[in-house]
Parts: structure tokens; sequence; C-alpha cells
């Protein structure tokens, strides 16, 4: 790890004015550090956002208000959104281990960078650190990337858990800058890789997150999160699933499901949604939606199996909730 400086502003408008070229922002630290060691990332300087006021949790009858520096621990035993958003809770407490998630940050569990062994290890190219290097991921070592939204110049995938639930719940996502604040849908954050994989999200360097906001609805308090993965703790997933259905009568009136594990951003799949709405709560139903959730999968060499894991988990999450 590389020498740095370490500042420490008091409030908002001070943290955003110390921005500057080879700075970072560090929150809970809990994956920018690890860059920093690998010396993936090597910035001169480190802005500490501790000391800010945004770690408020606050539930009404119009939704759920996030600090984006509330620990991903307090979020996920927090009685309302256990209660009305219960793929927030779930999604939150199948990530990393206790420790991270008492010291994580919803904002930063947003901003995790995309995992691919090729772009943690300096020793490879990889277009996403040197725009033209190359992904030796496309013929390497991809059992856990992209089956979706990948490109020729990168298939690496988001990681998170969080901003699966998020995109089926339609969060927004609050951000501060020197041009004021922004508050851009979820769906809309983060960004594919295309051509240019190294721009993960619309965030600007000199901007922070300091709100995700929720909306209240029918479909998020039935809502669930299901991740598959090689191993039942500390182990990022193969596969996830959010979903969120409002039945009344024994009807879907309203479906959202997003996909996690399969891309570089939370996938939101569209095609599952409209098979479910004005249909029966049933297995059936559920089954056929499931069968579209990865319609459009390009799989590489060796994640072919993502395609049926990942219609098992909408299938099993549709399950939980009926």
């Amino acid at each position: 790890m590389q020498a740095f400086d370490l500042i420490r502003p008091t409030d908002l408008p001070a943290a955003i004015a110390a921005m500057g070229k080879g700075r970072r922002f560090i929150a809970g630290g809990t994956d920018l550090l690890q860059l920093m060691k690998e010396n993936i990332e090597t910035p001169s300087a480190l802005i500490d956002l501790d000391a800010l006021a945004l770690d408020g949790i606050g539930a009404d009858g119009g939704g759920l208000m996030l600090g984006a520096l509330a620990r991903m621990a307090d979020v996920a035993a927090h009685p309302a959104v256990r209660a009305e958003y219960p793929a927030i809770s779930q999604a939150l407490l199948s990530a990393a281990s206790p420790q991270v998630r008492n010291m994580g940050t919803v904002g930063g569990n947003l901003l995790q960078r995309t995992r691919c062994v090729y772009f943690r290890d300096a020793a490879f190219p990889c277009n996403k650190r040197t725009p033209g290097a190359g992904c030796p991921a496309i013929a390497g070592q991809n059992r856990m990337l992209a089956i979706l939204g990948g490109s020729a110049d990168c298939i690496a995938t988001h990681p998170s858990d969080l901003p699966v639930a998020l995109a089926a719940l339609e969060a927004t996502v609050v951000m501060q800058g020197p041009n004021g604040t922004r508050r851009v849908p979820i769906s809309d954050f983060y960004l594919l890789p295309g051509t240019t994989p190294g721009q993960e999200t619309v965030l600007a360097p000199d901007e922070i997150i300091t709100m995700i906001e929720v909306p209240a609805s029918a479909w998020a308090r039935r809502s669930a999160y299901v991740k598959l993965r090689d191993r039942a703790s500390f182990e990022f997933a193969l596969v996830a699933a959010a979903v969120a259905l409002d039945v009344r009568d024994g009807t879907i009136a309203a479906a959202r499901v997003a996909l996690g594990g399969v891309a570089a951003k939370p996938w939101r799949a569209m095609a599952a949604e409209a098979a479910l709405v004005g249909q029966k709560a049933d297995g059936a139903t559920f089954a056929q939606a499931a069968a579209l959730a990865t319609e459009g999968a390009r799989p590489a060499g060796r994640n072919g199996f993502k395609v049926r894991l990942a219609q098992r988990a909408v299938a099993r999450a549709l399950g939980a909730l009926v």
C-alpha cells in the first residue's frame, strides 16, 4: 500500500470541497482498503466521511430513507426495514460477515467495485484498470462473471447484495456535489461496461451519496431475497434474486424481479415481471416467469450454469412470498 494523507472534514460542504485529483472518499473502507493493499487503488489522500451526519434510518408512510453512512447491520435489524422492506434486510444479512456488516455502510456497499480476479490482480491486464489492455476473463476464469449485459471489453459482475433488493423496490440514489443535489433511480445509477468498463456508475468523482430513498408500496411489504453461493457465509453470489409482489385476491397486480451476480449492475427482469402481472400467484405462474428471467443471456465459457441457476433462484424467491 502506498502512503496517503488523511483528511477529516466535519460537514458535507467541507468534504465536497476537499475532493481533488488523486483523492478518494472513504466511509467504512471495507472494499477500498483491500484495493489499496493490492495497489489497484493508489489515492494520494483519503477524505474520511465518518464525521458527517449521514447515518440516519427513517421510515414513514411515504417510504424508507437510509443515510449513506448507516451501517449495514443497523439497517438489516431496523424494525421498519424488516417489516415493510424485508428484501432489504434479507439481502444485507446475506452479505459478507457480521464484522463487515458492522463496519460497512449502505452507501459504500452500492459502490463496491465489480468482482473479477483479473481486475483485482495487478499482474494481469484489465480494460477496467487500463483501457485497451484487454479482458483475459472472456477466455479465462469466468465462472463467477456476467451472463447478461457484458461486452467485448468486460464481463465483470457487481458483487453487492443490497443494490439487487433496491432495484426490485425501485429505490432512488441521492447524491450531492459542487453543483447541488441529484436524485437518480438505482436502475440508472449503474452503467453497463460497453467500451468504457472503468465507468461503473453515474456518480461524479466529486459527488457523495447522501441518502437512499425507497418508496412505500404493497409489493415492498411482500418482497424476498434469495442468494445462491458456493458456501453459506462470507461469499459472493453466483446468482441472486430479489422479488416483490402485490397480490390481490390471489391474482398478481404488480411484480418486480431483479437479478444479482449476473451482470455489472442489478438486472431487472422485465419479461418475467410482465409474465407475472394478471396471473394467479402459484407455482405454475412462477415457473413460467422464472424461465423468462434470463432472456438474452450470453454465457461465457464456464458460467453457462448460471442461466438455469438464476431461473431457479427467481422461482424459489417467488415461492417464498405465498
